[in-house]
C-alpha cells in the first residue's frame, strides 16, 4: 500500500478550507433566521470535504493521464506525475472516495429532512450525484469540462450557489432572495482562486492543449478577469450587509477584503506567471476567514 504521506499530500489539504466556506456561509445565513442544527452542520461540512477530496483526486488522475502534470509544470508535484501513487491505486481512491461522499449524502438527507416527504431528499441525492460528477469531469475523460474553459462556471455553481444556499435550505427548507448575494461572492471569490491556478499554469496548459479561460483569453486579461471577481464578491458583501443592517457586526465580513485587496495589488504587480503560485493560499484563506466572520456576525459572538 502507497505510504500514507503520498495519499494526504494527494488530498491537498490546503484546498479544503475553501470548500467548507461556502457551507460555513450557508449556515451562518440559516442561523440568521433563527435555525441552527449541530448534526446538520458537521455532516454538511464532512461532506463537502469528501467532494473537495475526491476532486482532488480526480484532478490529479486526469492530468497525470493526459500529461498535463509534467516538468513544466511550476505548482507542487502530484501523486501521479511524482510517481508516489500509481494510476490504478489513485483510480482506486477515488472509487473508494465516491463511496464515502455517497454515505454522507444519504447521512446528511436523512439528518436534514429525514425521509417522510421525499421532494427533498431527492432533490439533494440528486444535487450529491451531480456535485461527484462535477468533481470526476473537470479533468477525466475525453470531454473533461475543466479542458474547455468551462471550470469557473461549474465552480462559481457548486461552490457559491449550491454550497451557500443549498446548505442553508439544509436547515431552514427555504431560501430567502437575499442569500443570493453572499452565494455569489464566495462563488466569485472561489473562481477566483481557481483563475489564480490557471494564470499560474499558463504556458504549461497552453502547451499541451488544456484549455482553461486563461487560454482562451491571455494572461494580461486574465489578470483584468481576476479584479473583477474580486470587486463584484466585494460589493456583493457590502450589498448584504447594508440592506441586512442590524448593528455594526453585520459589517465584520468586509474585513476580509483588506488582505483580498492587497492580493489584488500583488497580483497587478506581477507579470509573470511563476510568481503566481504563492498568492493562490492567500486568496483560498482570505475566502475562509470571509466565512468565519459571517458566521460570527450572523450569530452575535461579540
Amino acid at each position: 500500500m502507497t505510504n500514507i504521506k503520498a495519499w494526504i499530500s494527494a488530498a491537498r489539504l490546503r484546498t479544503l478550507p475553501l470548500s467548507v466556506s461556502g457551507i460555513v456561509v450557508g449556515t451562518a445565513l440559516a442561523n440568521l433566521y433563527g435555525f441552527e442544527d449541530t448534526v446538520v452542520f458537521v455532516l454538511a461540512l464532512f461532506t463537502t470535504i469528501g467532494f473537495q477530496v475526491t476532486s482532488n483526486f480526480a484532478n490529479d488522475y486526469g492530468d497525470g493521464v493526459k500529461g498535463t502534470d509534467n516538468e513544466d509544470r511550476i505548482g507542487p508535484k502530484r501523486a501521479i506525475q511524482s510517481g508516489s501513487i500509481s494510476r490504478k491505486e489513485l483510480k482506486e481512491g477515488i472509487i473508494f472516495s465516491i463511496i464515502i461522499d455517497f454515505i454522507l449524502v444519504i447521512a446528511l438527507v436523512y439528518f436534514a429532512f429525514g425521509f417522510d416527504n421525499m421532494m427533498y431528499p431527492m432533490l439533494f441525492v440528486i444535487l450529491g450525484a451531480a456535485s461527484i460528477w462535477a468533481a470526476i469531469k473537470y479533468t477525466i475523460g475525453d470531454s473533461a469540462y475543466g479542458y474547455r474553459g468551462l471550470g469557473d462556471i461549474f465552480v462559481f455553481l457548486f461552490f457559491g450557489l449550491l454550497a451557500v444556499m443549498g446548505s442553508m435550505v439544509l436547515y431552514t427548507k427555504q431560501l430567502s432572495a437575499i442569500s443570493i448575494l453572499p452565494a455569489v461572492a464566495i462563488g466569485l471569490l472561489s473562481v477566483g482562486v481557481l483563475n489564480l491556478n490557471n494564470l499560474r499554469d499558463y504556458e504549461s496548459d497552453k502547451k499541451v492543449n488544456k484549455n482553461t479561460l486563461i487560454v482562451y483569453i491571455g494572461f494580461q486579461n486574465g489578470k483584468i478577469y481576476h479584479y473583477a471577481l474580486l470587486i463584484i464578491a466585494f460589493l456583493s458583501i457590502l450589498a448584504f450587509s447594508v440592506l441586512n443592517l442590524r448593528g455594526w457586526r453585520i459589517f465584520l465580513p468586509l474585513i476580509s477584503f483588506v488582505p483580498i485587496f492587497l492580493h489584488m495589488k500583488r497580483v497587478y504587480a506581477t507579470n509573470k506567471n511563476n510568481e503566481i503560485d504563492p498568492e493562490l493560499k492567500k486568496l483560498a484563506l482570505s475566502t475562509f476567514l470571509l466565512s468565519v466572520l459571517m458566521y460570527i456576525s450572523c450569530n452575535n459572538f461579540l
